[in-house]
């Protein structure tokens, strides 16, 4: 294994047990995801490079406009749940009350 692949799968899993372990905040657990989508776009985007293919991939462009319209919503549904309840606490989010 390389060290590039190490780097990318480090990433994701840290970011992925940051977003199980560390589940107070909402922005903490936006921030988790918005980090495990940037390792796998880095790894997509470098995964042509390391088998040296000539065409690049259009998979790394959608998955990092998906990745903006995740923050996206997420943002909003921060500002929401802020306005609406005082705090951006997950504890405090009850879906069975909306």
């Amino acid at each position: 294994m390389s060290i590039m692949h190490l780097s990318f799968y480090s990433t994701f899993t840290l970011s992925c047990l940051g977003l199980a372990f560390h589940r107070t905040h909402l922005i903490s657990a936006l921030l988790c995801l918005e980090s495990m989508m940037l390792s796998m776009y880095i790894a997509l985007s470098i995964w042509p490079v390391e088998n040296h293919s000539a065409s690049s991939s259009l998979i790394p462009l959608l998955m990092l406009t998906f990745s903006a319209c995740e923050a996206g919503t997420g943002l909003a549904a921060l500002v929401a749940s802020s306005r609406t309840h005082g705090s951006d606490h997950l504890h405090n989010l009850n879906l069975l009350q909306c």
